[in-house]
């Protein structure tokens, strides 16, 4: 064998080593590749689920947040329809005229009655522009003197330092009251609930 055969045969196996190494680099880069592009689609796949989610999220609290802030405009224009409601009312009452005022004034009286013992000296007071007819309803009652003004719709607050007792029976309580017990028809009706 000639030194240029075992050359040729060197070079041959060098060529043939070479192309397979380059071969097989080929090889392995493509499945780096491969994994590299399976690995960004996963990537991209998972930022856009994450994504998605965040989207599904805001939206839900936008929507939860739109939902409560209608929830609050309602119950505040329910709010201010009762309150004018209420005002109507107290305007009404205090309008009251006539023999309707005397009656009522008179029953809110008499009901007062009740708490205070006999001989005691009882004070009432009242609304300023019902002065006369308090004085009036009073010359039906001993040991009871109108003793000034109330600031209220009408009717009367009664009380004695003997009983140490105060009886408020003003338009404005029994208002009170009443609205108190029926806001819930009150609403019902207004809103039709």
């Amino acid at each position: 064998m000639s030194l240029d055969t075992v050359v040729e045969d060197i070079r041959e196996e060098a060529h043939a080593r070479a192309e397979d190494i380059r071969s097989q680099g080929e090889t392995r880069a493509e499945e780096i590749e491969s994994a590299a592009r399976d690995d960004a689609d996963e990537i991209v796949a998972d930022a856009e689920d994450e994504v998605e989610r965040e989207i599904e999220q805001l939206r839900e609290q936008r929507l939860s947040s739109a939902k409560l802030e209608a929830k609050q405009k309602r119950l505040e224009a329910r709010r201010d329809v009762l309150t004018e409601v209420r005002e109507s009312v107290e305007d009404e009452l205090a309008s009251l005229e006539g023999d309707t005022r005397e009656e009522l004034t008179r029953e809110l009286l008499e009901a007062a009655t009740v708490e205070f013992d006999d001989g005691d000296d009882v004070s009432v007071y009242g609304r300023d522009s019902d002065e006369e007819l308090i004085e009036s309803i009073l010359e039906e009652y001993d040991d009871y003197e109108y003793a000034g003004e109330y600031d209220c719709l009408g009717g009367v607050v009664v009380e004695s330092e003997a009983s140490r007792l105060r009886v408020n029976n003003t338009f404005d309580s029994v208002l009170e009251d009443v609205w108190e017990d029926n806001l819930q028809e009150i609403s019902n009706r207004l809103f039709e609930q």
